[in-house]
């Protein structure tokens, strides 16, 4: 087969399903071109693209600035691994620092990478800062959280799909419930040995949970109180979709460990990283963590440009305005349709939770049909919506988005 054959949809999807590896379930589309908010199919059918790759794609398909700083570095210089220096790691490094506050940023390729990476600086902080005897550091998390899919990442996960027959799993967690500030006090006050909180500002996976106003700064302050690291896994929150650069910045919280990724590519090449202050990241000593992709030309390249667009076309300023809108239209709405039950978000990450139970295939049907009407959405569980369009729209765009979701969801039947 000659590679630039055309291809149909079916042709398309067999060819994955017969050689690939069966660890996703996508909608049946085949795109193959993407620019702003819009995807094409390979059938040339146009649609809405309301899930911007998990929110990697905050600033539109192939956005020109991005491709092209990918583009020129990708003709001098793509990777020497970091046993050499490199002259554009640095200027990211300043640049991405300067942005987010902090005063050291380790690079790495993707959000779990990004996640694992933090995990480790945590537990060497607490062994030679905080004095926590070796091998004994435990970590909270919070239930129906999302950070990856890695071995140890799993090992606190309550998802049995992502979790189920790949013990052992890793000790040293601690699961708590989300937006509870008490089991957290809890947690910190009978656990000694905890070296860091875990959270996502807004859980996204699991069905764009938003926590109650004032949870982030508190606890925060708990971690402050009990000498423990609140890292902030901003991966899909970070980089303006929630209507701020980061979420953690709608309570003017300041992680000690800040966890981007996605967004920081542009959705053009993978680029993550870990920020924090040399207190904490002075721990990193040569040999103790690395990447070769980590770090390279095209991704540091890459990450200034992204952040870049978000700040010069006001992305964050533009996502906070729309989703006013968003939720705003969608409430009108619910109380005329027994279908959805809610419309919950922040900026442009937002969901809709339809009136039936976790197990229907009520959600992914929906989707099935605002495919046909030009939008894509997918579920995060079987009665769940995630609506997360790239921050590139503008009110026109959402507002037809928005006819299209209500006469979709009008014109349902089960």
């Amino acid at each position: 087969m000659a590679v630039l054959e055309h291809l149909t949809s079916q042709q398309a999807i067999d060819l994955e399903n017969k050689y690939g590896a069966h660890n996703y379930h996508p909608l049946p589309v085949v795109l193959s071109r993407g620019e702003g908010v819009y995807v094409w199919d390979v059938e040339g059918k146009k649609y809405y693209d309301f899930l911007s790759a998990y929110s990697a794609v905050n600033q539109g398909h192939c956005h020109p600035k991005i491709v092209g700083a990918m583009m020129e570095q990708a003709k001098t210089l793509t990777l020497t691994s970091r046993a050499f220096y490199n002259d554009m790691l640095g200027r990211f490094e300043e640049y991405a620092t300067s942005t987010f506050g902090f005063d050291k940023l380790l690079p790495m390729n993707t959000g779990a990478e990004a996640v694992e990476t933090a995990l480790k600086i945590c537990r060497r902080w607490a062994y030679q800062k905080k004095g926590i005897p070796e091998n004994q550091a435990q970590i909270i998390v919070c239930e129906n959280n999302f950070h990856g899919r890695t071995t140890t990442i799993i090992s606190f996960s309550n998802d049995p799909v992502a979790k189920e027959d790949y013990g052992p799993y890793t000790q040293g967690f601690i699961k708590i419930e989300y937006d509870n500030l008490v089991a957290l006090e809890k947690a910190l006050e009978s656990n000694p040995h905890a070296a860091g909180f875990l959270v996502e500002p807004i859980q996204g996976e699991a069905g764009v949970y938003v926590p109650s106003e004032g949870y982030l700064k508190k606890a925060k302050a708990l971690c402050d109180k009990y000498n423990v690291l609140f890292i902030a896994d901003e991966v899909q929150t970070g980089i303006g979709r929630t209507g701020k650069m980061l979420a953690v910045d709608h309570e003017d919280v300041k992680p000690d460990i800040l966890i981007l990724g996605k967004a920081l590519s542009g959705g053009a090449y993978p680029v993550s990283a870990v920020l924090a202050n040399d207190e904490i990241m002075e721990v990193i000593t040569p040999g103790s963590h690395g990447s070769t992709f980590g770090g390279n030309p095209v991704a540091a390249a890459v990450g200034m440009a992204a952040l870049e667009v978000i700040k010069e076309e006001e992305l964050a300023e533009n996502a906070h305005e729309l989703g006013e809108v968003f939720r705003e239209e969608l409430n009108k709405f619910i109380p005329t349709c027994d279908l959805v039950v809610k419309v919950r978000g922040k900026g442009l990450l937002n969901a809709i939770v339809i009136n039936d139970t976790e197990d229907s295939s009520t959600a992914w049907d929906i989707c099935m049909k605002l495919k046909e009407n030009g939008l894509l959405a997918k579920p995060t569980h079987g009665n769940i919506i995630r609506f997360a369009p790239p921050l590139v729209m503008n009110h026109e765009q959402l507002l037809d988005c928005v006819s299209i979701i209500i006469k979709t969801l009008r014109a349902f039947r089960k």
